[in-house]
C-alpha cells in the first residue's frame, strides 16, 4: 500500500495548502528520554514510548482483532484515493521527478558496487513494494531491470499500474507479475531478487510486521542482492497518522528495527530537492551480508616520524 507521497511525506494532517501544524514537525527534545522512543500521533496525543502507542492501536499481544482492523483501516483510506501519481502522492505529483532523479543516483552506484559488472549482461529482477499506481516501476526501475513485480494491496491501484505499464518497456525489460496482496502475508519466491525496493509504504506495518517481513525476504535475494528502503524521517521518535493508520518513524527508530531484522546498512543518502514543508527523506540500502571493513593505514611519514625518548 502506498504511504504515498504525501501521506509518507506530508507534515500536514488536513488540506494540503494549510500550514503544517507544528507538533508534527519534531517532538520536543524534553519530551524523548533515551532509551525511549516517543512521539506524537496527528491528533496531538504525545506518547512516552513506541510500545505505549502500539498497545493503544492494535492492543496486547495476540489482540488480532484490533491488529486486523489497523490493517483494514488503512487499505480503506487509500481506496477512496484517486489512482493516479498525484492521488497517490497526495497532491504532490511535481515531486515526482526529484524522487525518480535522487533514487537513480542512489540506485546506480548501488548496482556498480554490489553486482558483478554492474548487472552488465545479467538477468536483473526487481520487486516494488508498495507499488501503488507504478510510478517507481515505470520511471525507474523497468529501465535498470529485466523483470519487475509489483506488490500492492489495493486492488484499484495495481489495476491502474496494469493499465499504465502495459505500454511501457520491452520483451526484455517488463513488469512480469502483479499481486494484490499486503506486504504483512507477502512471502517473496526464493532467491529471485536482486534488489527489493521498499518505498513510502512500510509505514503501514507494525514493527513486528516490519521485522517479519524483512526476515522473510532475506531469503529471497539473490547473492548481492539488497534491498532499498526510502521512507519519511521524523525528526525524533515517531509521528502516528491515525487518518490512514501508518507511522513515520525517525532515523533511529528505523535502525533499531534494521538490527532486530538482522541487516547490514549498507550505504544511506538524504533526498533533495522536496518541498520544505514535508517530511525529510532518507534512502536506506541495506544488506545481508557484512559490509567489508575499510582499513586505514597509518601514514608513512608519520610512522617513521622520531619519536620522543622518554
Amino acid at each position: 500500500m502506498l504511504f504515498s507521497l504525501l501521506q509518507p511525506i506530508r507534515i500536514q494532517w488536513t488540506l494540503p495548502l494549510q500550514p503544517p501544524k507544528p507538533y508534527l514537525t519534531a517532538v520536543d527534545d524534553d519530551v524523548c528520554l533515551a532509551p525511549s522512543v516517543c512521539g506524537v500521533d496527528s491528533e496531538g496525543k504525545e506518547f512516552n514510548s513506541a510500545q505505549e502507542m502500539w498497545i493503544e492501536e492494535i492492543g496486547e499481544e495476540g489482540d488480532e482483532a484490533k491488529k486486523t482492523q489497523w490493517y483494514r483501516d488503512g487499505v480503506s483510506y487509500w481506496e477512496g484515493v484517486e489512482a493516479s501519481v498525484d492521488g497517490v502522492l497526495g497532491g504532490y505529483g511535481h515531486v515526482n521527478d526529484a524522487d525518480i532523479i535522487g533514487s537513480e543516483v542512489f540506485l546506480k552506484t548501488l548496482l556498480q558496487e554490489r553486482l558483478v559488472n554492474g548487472g552488465t549482461n545479467q538477468h536483473l529482477v526487481a520487486l516494488d513494494c508498495g507499488s501503488g499506481v507504478g510510478r517507481i516501476t515505470k520511471n525507474l526501475l523497468i529501465r535498470y531491470f529485466n523483470e519487475v513485480d509489483l506488490v500492492e494491496p489495493v486492488a484499484q491501484f495495481l489495476d491502474a499500474a496494469r493499465e499504465n505499464l502495459a505500454s511501457t518497456g520491452s520483451e526484455t525489460h517488463k513488469a512480469a507479475n502483479f499481486l494484490c496482496v499486503p506486504l504483512q502475508e507477502f512471502t517473496p519466491a526464493d532467491q529471485r531478487y536482486d534488489v527489493i525496493w521498499v518505498q513510502w509504504c512500510i509505514g503501514h506495518l507494525t514493527d513486528d510486521d516490519f521485522v517479519s517481513f524483512f526476515n522473510r525476504a532475506k531469503g529471497c535475494l539473490k547473492p548481492g542482492g539488497f534491498f532499498v528502503v526510502k521512507e519519511n524521517l521524523a525528526k525524533q521518535g515517531f509521528v502516528l497518522d491515525k487518518e490512514d493508520r501508518s507511522i513515520t518513524r525517525s532515523d533511529p527508530y528505523f535502525k533499531q528495527l534494521f538490527r532486530r531484522c538482522g541487516l547490514h546498512l549498507y550505504q544511506t543518502k538524504d533526498q533533495k530537492g522536496l518541498p520544505k514543508e514535508l517530511f525529510a527523506v532518507k534512502m536506506y540500502a541495506l544488506t545481508v551480508d557484512t559490509p567489508p571493513k575499510i582499513h586505514k593505514t597509518r601514514s608513512k611519514t608519520r610512522s617513521n616520524r622520531p619519536q620522543i625518548i622518554k
